[in-house]
């Protein structure tokens, strides 16, 4: 398939087969994505993408139709956002369709009840995986911050939307006036 003369159809195809082979829910997505579009692909490098992650956390909806969605903008626009969209949530429209249809008639078989029970820890290691990748060089003090979140949200009963905000206003904070002064500074009196 040659990406120049169709990519929006590249991005669906490549955000299609992510969906249809995805099991665990939108956080066990993440880790497919980030292979697809940042190493088989190339797309993305891995400081946008962590920048798309965070985005697409911090706004409403299920995190990998958002990344998706992210991802899809920032490569070709409005029509890259649907595709990808639609690349995403189209298998599986079809599969909870076909579930819905004959769910009801074999989910109290032991055997379904087995299968579901040995696939997750499976999700749960589709998740940490990404985390433990995306956390990859990055400074100590953030993992303080990681886990003194963490304990805020869990222990605490803090709201991740009040947590994001103020750690926004952070990061906004920080790049437009923490920043500049430090990097001033280590340039010396003469810059």
């Amino acid at each position: 398939m040659n990406e120049t003369r169709h990519p929006q159809l590249q991005l669906f195809w490549s955000f299609f087969r992510i969906g249809l082979f995805t099991f665990g829910g939108g956080y066990a997505m993440i880790p497919l994505i980030q292979r697809e579009v940042i190493d088989r692909t190339g797309w993305i490098r891995r400081e946008e993408f962590l920048d798309l992650l965070t985005l697409a956390q911090s706004v409403p909806g299920p995190i990998a139709v958002n990344t998706s969605v992210f991802v899809g903008y920032k490569l070709h626009g409005f029509r890259g956002a649907v595709a990808a969209l639609c690349g995403t949530v189209l298998p599986s429209f079809a599969i909870i369709l076909l579930i819905a249809l004959f769910f009801a008639g074999f989910r109290q078989n032991p055997v379904v009840d087995a299968a579901f029970k040995g696939m997750r820890p499976a999700v749960v290691a589709l998740i940490i995986g990404p985390v433990i990748s995306l956390a990859r060089g990055m400074h100590w003090s953030m993992f303080v911050i990681i886990i003194a979140t963490a304990l805020a949200i869990w222990g605490l009963g803090w709201s991740p939307i009040y947590i994001l905000a103020a750690a926004a206003i952070a990061g906004i904070t920080w790049e437009l006036s923490i920043a500049p002064k430090a990097e001033k500074r280590k340039k010396g009196p003469n810059a």
